[in-house]
């Protein structure tokens, strides 16, 4: 893999007298890793890094280089949820969102993404913690890991996309009964229920998700981000998914991975897909 690089999301802002939470962007070769760094509080998402996964996300998403992603916290814990000092604010957002504002914004950004997205989830994952892993397409969780959706506590009305994602996750009666009581499960019990995928020893989750993005990175990205959407939309009855399968199998008809992923396996050869971006333009 290439040398790392560290960039700082756009539109971060700062305040005198404290470091603010932030969001940073690493790339490593063919993995991208989006952090949330709040470590002062746990990683509370304020409502200036709600508004910097937007324009993190398309960036990384228009990089040819970078074929997977893993979202993670720093110093020890995913995400403490939205800071509570802001979150009447971050729920009205500027309007645009039907409901949950800034939040809603950021976890549809994140969950549009077209390439393959992994949590890795150590610590607490919490409230609006919970919706930015819960919009990943993988989750895989460190062993002392604790995951709780909270609003209840608040008095706060979780958002619709959010509470959708976890209907789909564990079904309608166990979605009932973590938004009820806003129990915190640990990651034995959030793998029974279908909160995450997998469960990593504890203090190995990043190395855990690490290898699989690497695993993700070689295969065919034609292959990935077509299943991905073709997932997404039966996942959610979407009426394009006759659209969507149309375009993804014209896609592997004109793009080269199919015949060089045949040759490979005939020859015994590992292969070196080529594809990266679509050949042919998705309508709208």
């Amino acid at each position: 893999m290439s040398a790392r690089t560290v960039v700082q999301a756009p539109e971060a802002a700062t305040r005198p007298g404290r470091e603010e939470g932030r969001l940073v962007v690493e790339r490593d070769g063919a993995v991208a890793r989006l952090i949330i760094h709040n470590p002062a509080r746990r990683n509370a998402v304020s409502q200036d890094m709600w508004r910097q996964f937007g324009p993190a996300l398309r960036s990384l998403d228009a990089d040819p280089e970078i074929k997977v992603l893993v979202v993670r916290g720093s110093g020890g814990t995913f995400s403490a949820g939205a800071d509570i000092s802001e979150v009447a604010s971050i729920l009205r957002g500027d309007g645009s969102a039907p409901d949950g504002g800034d939040l809603t914004a950021a976890e549809e950004a994140l969950a549009s993404f077209g390439k393959p997205t992994i949590a890795a989830i150590d610590g607490y994952c919490v409230g609006g913690g919970w919706e930015i892993a819960g919009a990943c397409d993988l989750r895989i969780a460190a062993a002392d890991a604790f995951i709780g959706i909270t609003p209840a506590k608040l008095a706060i009305v979780y958002p619709t996309s959010g509470i959708a994602r976890l209907v789909r996750l564990v079904g309608p009666s166990t979605a009932k009964r973590l938004l009820f009581t806003g129990d915190l499960v640990d990651a034995r019990e959030a793998l029974r229920i279908g909160l995450v995928e997998e469960v990593a020893p504890a203090g190995h989750v990043h190395d855990a998700a690490l290898g699989l993005a690497d695993r993700l990175a070689r295969h065919s990205q034609l292959s990935a981000r077509a299943h991905k959407a073709l997932v997404d939309a039966v996942a959610a009855c979407s009426r394009d998914l006759g659209e969507v399968s149309v375009h993804w199998r014209r896609e592997m008809e004109l793009g080269p991975d199919a015949r060089i992923g045949v040759q490979a396996f005939l020859a015994k050869k590992p292969p070196a897909f080529e594809w990266s971006v679509p050949v042919q333009p998705r309508r709208a």
